[in-house]
């Protein structure tokens, strides 16, 4: 059976794990996971229970496992194109390699997960409920996580290119030296945010939502033209004549 950590739990950390700026550290998941039973073939099904089984290099492209369960699975190189998992709960468990286009995870649940070295695109998550979630390394292409509910998730060496927060809520969420391309932040709701860390921050809209989420002063100052287009601020570089 998995555990969950509880580091940083009550605490405060800053980017890479030191003390500042009074942001609480965002909890991340220890997976524990027991012996796992080779999976034994076969598509997915709906509202389908899987249950310490281990997933090597699968082919879902194009199923449906809407409202399956998975717990304390592993899921290695496992192809995700066009996969339905709509409703889906995926708990106590690590996604390492997955890859694909359009994979439908809209108001799923995801819970001491793990997602290693995705290479994704087009992920509908929008409506979902993360909690206790780590990203780590690969590159997610258009993540829509519109309305979704993040709590205690890290984004880690990541590449998330024009991911989707539109009227999100993320909470107790870091973003540690990974890339942000274009992301939406329109009608987000930011609290314990760190962003210090982030290789990279580009922010397209949304930009008023970051109350709540803490910068560095060199992200504030590259951040600096998109705020003042946003307060319809316009900034002139020309001499002033006398």
């Amino acid at each position: 059976m998995a555990r969950r950590a509880t580091g940083g739990k009550g605490g405060t950390r800053g980017a890479g794990g030191g003390a500042g700026a009074g942001v609480k550290a965002a909890r991340r998941p220890e997976i524990r996971l027991p012996p796992l039973e080779p999976f034994g073939g076969g598509e997915l099904e709906p509202d389908g229970d899987y249950d310490g089984l281990e997933f090597v290099q699968a082919d879902f492209a194009g199923q449906d496992g809407g409202g399956a369960r998975f717990m304390d699975c592993a899921l290695t190189g496992c192809a995700l194109d066009e996969t339905r998992l709509h409703h889906a709960r995926l708990l106590d468990s690590v996604l390492t390699g997955a890859r694909g286009v359009g994979t439908d995870l809209a108001e799923s649940t995801l819970r001491d997960v793990e997602l290693v070295d995705a290479r994704l695109g087009g992920v509908q998550l929008h409506g979902a409920v993360l909690e206790r979630v780590l990203v780590r390394g690969g590159k997610i292409d258009y993540l829509n996580l519109r309305t979704a509910r993040l709590k205690d998730v890290v984004f880690q060496g990541c590449v998330l290119v024009e991911p989707d927060f539109g009227g999100a809520r993320l909470e107790r969420v870091e973003f540690v030296d990974c890339v942000l391309k274009g992301a939406d932040l329109t009608g987000a709701t930011l609290v314990d945010v760190d962003l210090r860390a982030a290789a990279e921050l580009d922010i397209a809209r949304g930009v008023d939502r970051l109350s709540g989420a803490v910068i560095s002063p060199t992200q504030l100052l590259d951040l600096a033209p998109v705020l003042a287009a946003e307060r319809g601020i316009r900034v002139d570089g020309g001499a002033v004549e006398g």
